[in-house]
């Protein structure tokens, strides 16, 4: 007799859809060769080897590739996308900022793992500096580095470079998950106080009582208006004979005090005009009121009366 249940141990079988294996990880200063790859330092993925793309090429995953990375010694994890796969077997390469998250020393192990993530759609940063307060538009910035990056984890530090210096900020908050993908979303950005950052303290200005000097009405500034030719000048040769000022000296009639308003109050602004005595009638006033228009002679070019 035959037996038909020869295919049964295969009708059960589920496939693997899920990538997981470990990797020693080094940081990008490590990579062998000629080009310079300081633009993986300046984003949030890794460089895996080329056999993690023929194993993923295998399942069925979604793009865009992310991973979750896992210090199972420390029991910190972070999350990141893939920028190549040239790094050498058994090997991959990750920014520095990220094995100091991971906690994670040159040539440790560390357990990658294909994931999915929600995209982000609201994230919080604390610079941890106040250096970061010095940048003019500091969303701008954000914006612009956070191109090289494809997803963040709540409680990580991650390092962005601008104007050839590295500001480092902590996610606090990220929606609608602990760990967001930030590949084509529109998310709002919010910062909080950097750290160590203080408010400066106002001190309360109160009104000082005037002294007897101040009230004394002979220390009063006097107004002793425009005065011509009283600055200093200056010589080509560099001396400074003969340049200091001469002016001539007052006149008593030129000083003027000013009169205080005995009826001011706190509060109220007063604008005082200076009035001017209007000047007697003369002559030609009396002419000016008795003027009649239109009532001048004319003269004409051409004489009445006179024949050709």
């Amino acid at each position: 007799m035959f037996s038909f249940n020869m295919f049964e141990p295969h009708v059960g079988r589920v496939f693997q859809n899920r990538f997981s294996t470990q990797y020693r990880c080094y940081s990008v200063s490590m990579l062998a060769g000629p080009n310079d790859r300081s633009d993986v330092e300046k984003g949030g993925k890794i460089i895996m080897p080329p056999s993690a793309l023929d194993q993923l090429s295998r399942l069925n995953i979604t793009y865009p590739m992310l991973f979750k990375l896992t210090n199972k010694n420390s029991d910190r994890m972070t999350h990141c996308g893939v920028l190549e796969f040239v790094a050498d077997e058994g090997i991959c390469y990750l920014p520095h900022w990220m094995m100091q998250n991971l906690l994670l020393e040159e040539g440790g192990l560390v357990q990658v793992e294909s994931v999915n993530l929600m995209v982000a759609t609201y994230s919080k940063f604390q610079p941890q500096s106040p250096d970061f307060l010095d940048i003019t538009n500091p969303k701008a910035v954000l914006e612009n580095a956070l191109r090289n990056f494809a997803c963040l984890t709540k409680g990580d530090v991650i390092a962005i470079n601008y104007n050839e210096k590295i500001y480092e900020l902590r996610v606090m908050e990220t929606k609608p998950d602990k760990a967001v993908s930030i590949i084509e979303c529109d998310m709002n950005v919010d910062f909080d106080a950097p750290l160590g950052y203080k408010e400066p303290e106002r001190h309360m200005q109160h009104p000082e009582e005037p002294t007897e000097e101040e009230t004394d009405p002979s220390n009063y500034d006097m107004d002793i208006g425009f005065r011509a030719f009283t600055g200093s000048g200056n010589r080509l040769d560099g001396k400074k004979k003969g340049i200091e000022p001469s002016p001539a000296p007052l006149d008593p009639s030129d000083i003027k005090r000013g009169i205080p308003n005995y009826d001011f109050k706190i509060g109220r602004i007063t604008f005082i005009r200076n009035s001017r005595q209007q000047s007697r009638k003369t002559e030609t006033d009396d002419t000016a009121i008795n003027f009649i228009a239109f009532s001048g002679e004319g003269q004409s070019l051409r004489k009445k009366g006179r024949k050709p």
